[in-house]
């Protein structure tokens, strides 16, 4: 099992080119419940997740991510979004400005772990304006988009990533 996890860890890749083809709906609640999963401080899990699939919306939030086209040729888009507030009851303002944004991203990478075991490919986009965001698709103000994770089954197999840095550069046992 473990090599199974190390397998889809080290295989995703963002893919930014995508077919023109569904993903089925029952995929989607597998990414999403993926997410669901993922840990959180205090088990608050102060997220919400926005599927977008509509064109015109998809096109909106492309705009939103400094005109990155993929995200509007990608099928499916979802918006990542924290709860603050759900946080910062419990943990005041760390939680608000910090755990929530942890939690959001161990879920956004949930996903995009799920993804790749699922044959599909997938980016994390993180560089948006977060007003335009919630025009785009009607985010309250309780919520805070934080990624959006464009979709699809991908036109090609991704390009080998380059090389990671060695372990010796990144950790030191003390």
């Amino acid at each position: 099992m473990p090599a199974k996890v190390v397998r889809v860890i080290t295989e995703r890749a963002s893919v930014r080119r995508f077919k023109d083809e569904p993903v089925a709906r029952e995929v989607i609640e597998k990414l999403i419940e993926a997410a669901r999963w993922a840990p959180s401080a205090g088990n608050l899990q102060p997220w919400f997740f926005y599927v977008v699939t509509d064109p015109g919306r998809r096109r909106c939030l492309a705009a939103a991510a400094l005109n990155q086209g993929f995200v509007a040729v990608a099928p499916v888009v979802i918006v990542v979004c924290a709860e603050p507030a759900r946080s910062a009851q419990y943990y005041g303002e760390r939680g608000r400005h910090l755990y929530c944004i942890q939690d959001t991203a161990a879920a956004t990478q949930n996903i995009l772990l799920a993804a790749t075991a699922y044959g599909l490919g997938s980016c994390w986009v993180g560089a948006f304006d977060e007003n335009q965001v919630r025009q785009c698709i009607g985010i309250p103000a309780e919520l805070r988009p934080v990624a959006l994770v464009a979709l699809g089954y991908p036109e090609a197999s991704p390009e080998k990533r380059p090389g990671r840095r060695s372990l010796e550069e990144i950790r030191k046992y003390v």
